[in-house]
């Protein structure tokens, strides 16, 4: 496995599973798109790593959508420089593990990687998110 995959803060290519896609029976994501690696906890109980993907989007966000708009400069680290615009989606997230991952490739490189200082605003702004577990889609099955 490429450890710097893993690595809170880089963004790699997963095939993201939306909320609204997920309430609706779906069980796919429709295409790969750049997320942010949040969460990457070894856990000590079974010796897999659990992660919590933050989806990225070059649409704006709807107004009942929490996200944070990426700088430009956080875009260039984050190897989205192509992009306008760039927003995290906070309201939700995907849930994997890596070992087990049927979505996730370990042996991909990233993208690239947001700073810490950025890594810890999205961290702070989600926690609301992620201690209301009806913001999880869980894509271990």
């Amino acid at each position: 496995m490429n450890p710097e995959l893993l690595r809170q803060g880089s963004i790699i290519r997963y095939p993201y599973l939306w909320r609204r896609q997920s309430d609706r029976g779906e069980t796919e994501g429709r295409k790969d798109r750049p997320v942010c690696v949040l969460l990457a906890v070894r856990s000590q109980a079974d010796g897999m790593t659990h992660l919590a993907l933050l989806a990225l989007s070059s649409q704006p966000p709807r107004p009942d959508q929490p996200a944070i708009d990426v700088p430009e400069i956080e875009r260039r680290r984050a190897g989205l420089d192509g992009l306008r615009g760039a927003w995290i989606m906070l309201g939700e997230y995907n849930y994997d593990i890596a070992e087990r991952s049927f979505y996730l490739d370990v042996d991909a490189e990233p993208l690239g990687r947001f700073s810490r200082p950025f890594v810890a605003l999205v961290a702070s702004a989600f926690v609301p998110f992620f201690t209301d577990g009806r913001n999880r889609v869980d894509r271990t099955d």
